[in-house]
């Protein structure tokens, strides 16, 4: 802010002016959606919106309630009620303040590309089956919670299809739909709502038969009072219970934000102080539950409309949430005139923007275990429910990693002749062949040695070359680390040659892995000198043994 000016200040203005009225549709129906009412929506929008503002470490980040909080929010309410949500978000808030304090800002960024696909794919489904009541106008209580039985019932249920409503639905739909064909920075949500709002509005007077459900006749009066501070209690039977929850809310929301914030850098070219943001996203996510709010993160839709209306600081966010704020004391009796069919066509069509189905066929150009991965998550997502989603999504990832990087860690064998630049870029002329006498045997690893390849190295030991050799050379030159399980192979390895009277030398160790092993003792074990620093040093060495050993073998003899 020590060159902020007044032209800096007018752009603010008028992106957060633009921003506010963009967010607005949005809080409210992800309020509705989410099962609490659109005055949480809005408040919401308001608190957490200026807390991430004025505390993240993304200058246009626009902070406020999203879709992918949804089915989260809408399962926790369900199971738990309203207090279990706050104590859910409440946790949620020190987990992402916790790391963003411990340098995680960058961790998360690791989450493999395929889960975060699938289940934001997930997501936009399930919101889409959460709107269809309403967009049709069925009528209908008491919906089940999973997606296989609410689609049971919808479709036992079409026959209660109301087609004013649907009509509205459609209406609203095609505005949102048409508005930014026509202007970019008309907002089409918002517009959508106003004009089909004052459309419902007169013809019900003219007509009451062609009267639709509105915010007003589902939720009474809308209050303009803000909202006053409350606890909730925070036992250590609600916080076993309710853990799980809001893991999946911090992690979901650190996703979404730090997304947000990196699509957000490489418009404006800034930097994200990805450990700030989430810290800032922390602290708002600690504060909303005491006003009743629901789960805070940056939006990538609302970001995006602050940067291309002009905003590049935290005061354009700032003033959203004011504007947000104002419309909240002054208007919000209007609010219960809007028809919920045409909050429900705003939620179709977030989720249809959500989906990203074109990512999804993109993807199907990919590995096949990608796939797999998002395919998994996303349905998971859809049955089950996000928590479950995303913890098998990583460990199904992270096996299928695994499998990969074993898969291209070579274990090769050598006898009689080793080319020493075998696997360079150098040419022909500059390679150097060792010959190496029988009784040798060389295991070159071409790949890290953890505990996937360990037990390959291991087989492989025990199944190549025919008779026992007299010295084992295991060359590790393209070994870029070690881990513990490899580790204690090779030292199973070494004690059980050393049993045999067989030497094992080690060739080109990295300094890394070299320090591994003289912390593990492995130096010790197997003797310093047997620790060499390239392979014709160690082929040199083994060679000098076998000699040694059959000049040896040979006097016996005589």
């Amino acid at each position: 802010m020590r060159h902020y000016n007044s032209k800096k200040l007018q752009a603010d203005l008028i992106a957060g002016v633009v921003v506010g009225i963009v967010a607005l549709p949005l809080a409210i129906a992800f309020g509705i959606a989410s099962g609490v009412s659109p005055t949480i929506g809005l408040i919401t929008a308001i608190i957490g919106g200026f807390m991430v503002s004025a505390f993240g470490g993304n200058s246009v980040q626009i902070g406020g309630p999203t879709g992918a909080f949804i089915v989260i929010v809408y399962g926790i309410i369900a199971r738990f009620g309203l207090e279990g949500l706050a104590v859910a978000t409440f946790m949620a808030g020190l987990i992402l303040v916790l790391m963003g304090l411990f340098k995680l800002g960058t961790v998360i960024k690791f989450i493999p590309y395929p889960i975060v696909v699938g289940f934001t794919a997930g997501i936009a489904l399930t919101i889409l089956s959460t709107q269809v009541n309403d967009f049709l106008g069925m009528g209908l209580r008491d919906l089940p919670g999973d997606f296989i039985s609410k689609w049971g019932v919808y479709i036992r249920n079409f026959d209660r299809i109301d087609l004013p409503t649907l009509a509205v639905a459609l209406v609203s739909l095609a505005i949102i739909i048409v508005t930014p064909k026509i202007s970019k920075r008309l907002p089409g949500a918002l517009l959508a709502i106003i004009l089909v709002t004052a459309g419902v509005f007169v013809l019900k007077t003219f007509d009451p038969s062609l009267a639709v459900t509105t915010i007003g006749d589902r939720f009474g009066g809308m209050s303009t009072d803000l909202p006053e501070v409350h606890g909730f209690a925070l036992t250590m039977e609600n916080i076993n219970l309710l853990l799980p929850s809001a893991f999946t809310i911090a992690v979901l929301g650190a996703i979404e934000s730090l997304l947000s914030a990196t699509v957000a850098d490489g418009v404006t070219g800034s930097k994200t102080s990805t450990n700030t943001e989430l810290i800032g996203q922390g602290m708002a996510n600690i504060v909303v539950p005491f006003f009743g709010g629901i789960p805070v993160t940056g939006a990538i839709a609302r970001t995006m409309t602050n940067i291309t209306n002009g905003g590049r600081t935290p005061v354009a966010g700032v003033v959203h949430a004011i504007v947000l704020l104002l419309i909240f004391i002054f208007l919000m009796p209007l609010i219960n005139y809007v028809p919920m069919a045409c909050l429900a066509a705003v939620l179709v069509m977030v989720s249809y923007n959500m989906s990203g189905w074109r990512t999804i066929a993109g993807m199907l150009r990919n590995p096949k275990s990608d796939i797999s991965v998002m395919v998994v998550t996303f349905l998971l997502t859809v049955v089950f429910d996000l928590t479950i989603a995303i913890e098998i999504g990583l460990l199904l990832a992270v096996v299928l990693f695994l499998r990969r990087v074993m898969e291209n860690t070579e274990i090769k064998v050598y006898s009689q002749q080793l080319d020493v630049a075998e696997g360079t870029d150098l040419d022909a002329s500059h390679h150097e062949v060792l010959d190496v006498l029988p009784g040798v045997g060389v295991y070159e690893i071409d790949g890290p040695f953890f505990f996937g390849v360990a037990t390959k190295f291991d087989e492989m030991m025990r199944t190549t070359l025919g008779g026992k050799p007299q010295v084992r050379i295991v060359r590790m030159r393209k070994v870029p680390f070690i881990d513990s399980t490899a580790l204690h192979n090779l030292e199973i390895l070494i004690r059980s040659s050393q049993r045999e009277g067989i030497h094992v030398v080690l060739s080109g160790v990295k300094d890394n892995v070299r320090e591994t092993l003289v912390h593990a003792g492995i130096d010790r074990l197997i003797g310093a000198d047997h620790i060499c620093p390239h392979i014709s040093v160690a082929v040199e060495m083994a060679n000098a043994i076998v000699r040694r050993n059959t000049a040896e073998s040979a006097q016996s003899q005589q």
